[in-house]
């Protein structure tokens, strides 16, 4: 099973300079727990805001959202993954990298996102006999 099977088409993006506020906003209304930070250039990385980002950067430090910007908070570079890469490659680079979320590069543009759930529902579905690994 490969990341293309298993990943999320429907990215929510957002640019660096908007406030943590408004990403709090986008999250909310599209229902995710990450935003993939737009780069600002052909030459430039992506990045990503989580939940997390804003309960532990934000929240906890008793921070104005309206006043920080994305860019305060997010993580840059974001670890980008091939829609061709096997599943079990992926788990293995979550378990070394501590991360639970990476966006799905295909050599020109972010093309959808995995993150742990996603590998958890593909290998039930594996095990169930519902897919092929």
């Amino acid at each position: 099973m490969k990341t293309r099977d298993i990943m999320t088409k429907d990215v929510v993006m957002v640019d660096e300079n908007v406030s943590v506020a408004k990403a709090m906003s986008i999250m909310t209304k599209n229902n995710v727990s990450s935003l993939i930070v737009n780069r600002t250039n052909e030459d430039d990385a992506y990045g990503i805001v989580t939940r997390r980002d804003v309960v532990n950067k934000v929240v906890s430090e008793d921070s104005d959202p309206l006043k920080l910007k994305v860019a305060d908070i997010m993580t840059k570079p974001v670890l980008t993954i091939s829609p061709n890469l096997s599943i079990q490659h992926v788990a293995k680079l979550m378990v070394h990298t501590g991360v639970r979320r990476m966006p799905v590069f295909d050599g020109h543009r972010t093309i959808g996102i995995v993150s742990n759930s996603d590998i958890f529902r593909g290998f039930y579905r594996y095990l169930n006999d519902e897919d092929e690994f």
